[in-house]
């Protein structure tokens, strides 16, 4: 996400390097560069203009520190105005009444119904809701099946009405629905089409019209650049949308979208979808999206995503089996599983900050995973419970069951009793003995 304009934006800084102070020409020189990546990033040419102007008005007003090198200043300048950009603070989804009724608006292809599913997913597992899917899609072939095969991977409810050819109907059917089911969420997935047109968005006020929704969403593929945004304003125009989703951003995503489309329409990004499964879906936090910009990683979102897989009981409980050193294969097949939950492997890894310039041209594979998952599964019960027992027929076998080499087994089971080892130490003894102990088994 955005590899191409931190490196483009990482080059224009470099103009800086070096130099003792800021100066108009230095200044000048960088924002032509800085200028000239927004644009290849397909952000809009005025939004861009405008951009370099109060940047280079707030950078020549600026008394650099001694301590503060021009270029550093330059950055957080940049940062501070990409935060303001792309909306300041991060704004929340309306969910006010019982039922909360949310819109979801956009062209075909931009991966509404998917994200249907994971906003629904989000609202159940963070916040304990009971999310009911309707299905008003009535046109494009095997829409509703698609919803209902996303709505049983989540575990929520799909209302449809097959037969009907009316969205409006449906919809409010849905909600009268809900209201006798105790459903406190209702996410109306709607039709698209390959393009606006007037049939299109005459449906889709006449749905919003019906049902008066507490929160009305457009869906956007962000990899469709400057025309998302220009589709976007045509929507805004006739719906007078709430927020914006921005779809797609794990893939070769030029950045024009996420850094326009703010000031286009004046309405804010909402959510981002960040990977095709349906726990991949982040709240929009401009600050986190501008240091990824930067490639300053992303902290807070991380915190974010690990947070939404933390189970106090559970982790107290793995406390306390590491204290005991009784962390077995069955404990970090659970801790795979939740790094799995988090999302794409490269999108977590390059939001730590520091590591998304190292990992740019790796390709990590999200199935990283297969091989040790393989391996631990082709144990026996009790020797995932007592890793200690498994001896060189065992590892044979192992070997054998899981489709792989001896070496593998030998590297994990190695590597495994290391981490525990490393994890006993850190739960039970103080950093100064820890440090000691690293230190004699050199």
């Amino acid at each position: 996400m955005f590899e191409n304009l931190s490196e483009k934006l990482e080059r224009s800084f470099k103009v800086l390097k070096g130099e003792g102070k800021i100066t108009e020409i230095n200044v000048s020189q960088t924002l032509k560069e800085v200028r000239k990546s927004l644009i290849d990033a397909d952000v809009n040419y005025k939004i861009a203009k405008n951009f370099i102007d109060t940047v280079k008005e707030k950078a020549m007003g600026q008394n650099v520190l001694t301590a503060v090198k021009p270029g550093q200043m330059m950055v957080k300048i940049v940062h501070d105005e990409l935060i303001i950009l792309m909306g300041s603070e991060a704004s929340e989804i309306n969910l006010k009444h019982n039922p909360a009724v949310i819109l979801m608006s956009g062209l075909q292809g931009s991966g509404k119904t998917t994200f249907t599913g994971k906003l629904a997913n989000k609202l159940k597992t963070e916040k304990n809701k009971r999310p009911l899917l309707v299905a008003c899609d009535v046109y494009r072939p095997a829409a509703v099946d698609q919803l209902k095969v996303i709505a049983e991977q989540v575990g929520v409810p799909v209302y449809s009405e097959p037969e009907s050819k009316n969205p409006v109907e449906i919809a409010l059917n849905a909600i009268k629905q809900a209201k006798a089911n105790s459903n406190d969420v209702v996410i109306v997935d709607t039709a698209g089409r390959l393009a606006v047109d007037e049939v299109m968005m005459d449906e889709i006020e006449a749905i919003k019209k019906a049902i008066n929704p507490d929160e009305t969403l457009f869906v956007v593929d962000s990899m469709t650049g400057q025309d998302a945004v220009n589709t976007a304003k045509e929507f805004n125009d006739r719906l007078d949308f709430d927020g914006v989703v921005l779809t797609k951003l794990d893939g070769d995503t030029r950045g024009g979208a996420a850094l326009s489309i703010r000031t286009v329409v004046n309405k804010p990004i909402k959510f981002v979808g960040t990977g095709e499964k349906l726990s991949d879906i982040d709240v929009f936090r401009p600050a986190g999206m501008a240091d990824r910009i930067l490639g300053m990683g992303d902290i807070v979102g991380l915190v974010e995503r690990l947070q939404t897989q933390y189970d106090e009981k559970k982790a107290k409980e793995l406390e306390e089996k590491i204290k005991k050193n009784k962390f077995d294969f069955n404990d970090f097949l659970a801790q795979i599983a939740q790094i799995k939950k988090m999302g794409n492997l490269k999108d977590l890894a390059s939001m730590i900050p520091g590591v998304s310039k190292q990992i740019k041209d790796l390709d990590i594979d999200d199935n990283a995973f297969k091989s040790i998952e393989a391996i631990i599964y082709s144990m026996t019960p009790k020797e995932r419970s007592n890793p200690e027992i498994i001896n060189g027929s065992r590892r044979q076998r192992i070997a054998k069951g899981s489709g792989t080499s001896l070496q593998e087994v030998n590297r994990l089971l190695k590597q495994f009793e290391q981490t525990r080892k490393m994890m006993h130490m850190a739960a039970t003894m103080n950093p100064m003995k820890m440090m000691r102990g690293m230190k004699s088994r050199r």
